[in-house]
């Protein structure tokens, strides 16, 4: 036939690595990851390991590179994060409900791969040398020259496959640089706008 059109390309999988719905891993990884998508360090303080003994050591900071954060309402001020089920970030959330999130800057690319690493030996060090402030109710680390800061309780967890999708209540937001571009994550790779 002369007129048909070209079929859309697409990406083949063999039959095991499908779904009952017909989508594969690949394919949907693929196409998700066309959607650009902003990038933040989700931070929490582990709680000290004896709240009744002032002398105890204090919690850990921990974070996390996420890039799907999205705003969920204005009134009341929320905003959703999903963490991979049984991950660091998702565990201490479940009994640390206050954290806080920097939204990262394009030149704050360092900090987006750092702390996205894979078995990485402690947050200690993945903090050593970043300048930061903490939040002022959630104790968490706020990036310096981050693009916008927000601190946030828990307000509902929600089991989405295997994520956690964690809704928060913005207890304080604030915006301390206004200089350069959001840091964007498009295609598997984290990007500049422009």
């Amino acid at each position: 036939m002369p007129n048909t059109p070209p079929a859309p390309s697409a990406i083949t999988v063999p039959p095991a690595a499908r779904h009952a719905e017909g989508v594969s891993n690949d394919e949907f990884r693929a196409a998700m990851s066309r959607l650009a998508a902003g990038v933040v360090l989700v931070t929490a303080q582990e709680p000290p390991l004896d709240p009744d003994d002032p002398g105890a050591p204090t919690g850990e900071d921990v974070g996390m590179t996420a890039t799907a954060f999205l705003s969920v309402s204005l009134d009341p001020p929320l905003v959703l994060v999903s963490l991979r089920t049984g991950a660091r970030m998702d565990e201490l959330l479940d009994e640390q409900p206050l954290w806080a999130v920097s939204v990262l800057s394009e030149s704050q690319r360092h900090i987006a791969g750092r702390f996205a690493m894979r078995g990485r030996v402690s947050d200690r060090l993945l903090f050593a040398d970043i300048p930061y402030t903490r939040g002022e109710y959630s104790g968490a680390p706020l990036v310096g020259g981050a693009l916008a800061t927000l601190e946030c309780r828990t307000e509902q967890r929600v089991p989405a496959g295997d994520h956690t999708l964690v809704i928060g209540r913005v207890l304080t937001a604030r915006v301390p640089s206004a200089e350069g571009g959001p840091l964007t994550y498009f295609r598997g790779r984290y990007r500049q706008l422009g």
